[in-house]
């Protein structure tokens, strides 16, 4: 069954047809008119309160359905999530940088949701699923730790604002020490005045205009710079220092776990994740900071780049899946070469929702085209007509991953 989405229009977002969110709804829904002075940022499918699903046509709600005909999520969904569906489903279209955040595990959740539920929301952990449909940027976890001292050790804006005595600890640190350290010399980033943050941003930007180009890529020199022309003084932009900078082509996925630090920068994804708003902020943002918070759920596991990247597993020669650690949700990318006349989609034991991000089909003889999105109920067995079979058809399936 056809579902009528809902979009978030963040001011991170693209304007107006530039974003994938905009040009989806468009291609879906024919009575949806595109404001070409706003900002669409987010496309979510799904059950979560601030951005429902209906099904199509209807005053039914995706959540209403479901509650009222709980076979459809499939026994083994019920038995671990009740009549929930475990996970939401989104595509996110970024202009400007999203805020660097954490989310924390399920057990620091249900404690926040307890001491402080009128910030952290609900009890419930939030791991994260991207999947590039354009190349896209983005900070994740700790570097390696020699890049980290390597910038600490030779940029003096950065030694200004973490202090010389704590990255002096850092460069002592055996591998028994060297997360505390490497904590400390955070905090004292996080902490630092915010008039001498951004005194040391404003002098380190000045100096980017007299360095040779191998400094300037070294030094991130065209990043620090468009963060900062967004976020003027931010902390956040000192970030980039300590964070994996990571450029995914699209189909290449990272996989976001609890406590560790992210921030997607630019471009197109889609997006799976446990349903929970739980956010901790550290930067890039005029929302509220929670320092203490932030500092003690952070992982401080240093790895490259690659090790923050999920591989998918084949499932068959036009379907590859992306699994997660985690129960609530796996999405696989289905792409269908020109000239595939159909294709029959796997069976899952769980309700999925399958999204038509380019192509035209023909389900139970209904057309679908670019934009629709489709809740399939567990155990049934769909067999897609491909239309217009001279382009390629890609298509993502979200599922719990159990």
């Amino acid at each position: 069954m056809e579902l009528k989405c809902a979009i978030q229009t963040y001011d991170w977002g693209k304007f107006g047809m530039d974003s994938i969110v905009s040009a989806l709804m468009k291609s879906a829904n024919a009575d949806f008119i595109v404001d070409e002075q706003k900002t669409y940022a987010e496309l979510w499918m799904g059950t979560h309160e601030n951005g429902p699903s209906y099904l199509k046509g209807t005053d039914i709600s995706l959540q209403k359905y479901i509650e009222e005909n709980t076979e459809v999520l499939g026994s083994d969904v019920v038995q671990i999530f009740g009549s929930n569906l475990p996970f939401l489903f989104k595509v996110l279209s970024i202009n400007k940088a999203l805020s660097i955040q954490v989310h924390p595990n399920k057990e620091k959740a249900i404690e926040l949701h307890k001491l402080y539920s009128n910030i952290y929301k609900d009890p419930n952990h939030k791991p994260e699923l991207a999947i590039a449909l354009s190349p896209f940027e983005a900070l994740c976890g700790f570097r390696p730790i020699d890049e980290i001292r390597d910038y600490l050790n030779n940029i003096p804006e950065l030694l200004a604002v973490v202090g010389e005595n704590n990255i002096n600890r850092l460069f002592q640190a055996t591998d028994s020490t060297i997360n505390a350290a490497l904590q400390q010399c955070f905090h004292s980033l996080m902490t630092c005045d915010s008039n001498e943050v951004t005194r040391q941003l404003r002098n380190l930007i000045d100096r980017l205009y007299n360095i040779d180009d191998s400094y300037r890529q070294w030094i991130k020199a065209d990043l620090l710079k468009r963060l900062h022309a967004d976020y003027p003084g931010d902390v956040g932009c000192f970030t980039i220092y300590f964070f994996n900078y990571i450029i995914m082509q699209p189909g290449e996925a990272i996989y976001i776990g609890p406590n560790v630090p992210h921030a997607y920068l630019s471009g197109d994804c889609i997006e799976c994740m446990a349903c929970s708003d739980n956010v901790v902020r550290a930067g890039l943002t005029p929302k509220p900071k929670d320092i203490p918070t932030l500092i003690q759920i952070l992982s401080f596991e240093c790895e490259s780049p690659s090790a923050r990247k999920l591989q998918p597993s084949r499932e068959d020669v036009f379907t590859e899946v992306f699994r997660p650690p985690v129960s609530e949700f796996a999405v696989a990318k289905i792409t269908l070469p020109p000239g595939r006349p159909f294709y029959n989609l796997k069976p899952r034991n769980s309700a999925s929702i399958l999204l038509l991000v380019s192509g035209k089909a023909e389900i139970s003889s209904q057309i679908f085209s670019r934009g629709s999105v489709l809740f399939i109920p567990a155990n049934n067995e769909v067999e897609i007509k491909v239309l217009c079979g001279c382009h390629p058809m890609l298509m993502f399936q979200a599922f719990p991953n159990i």
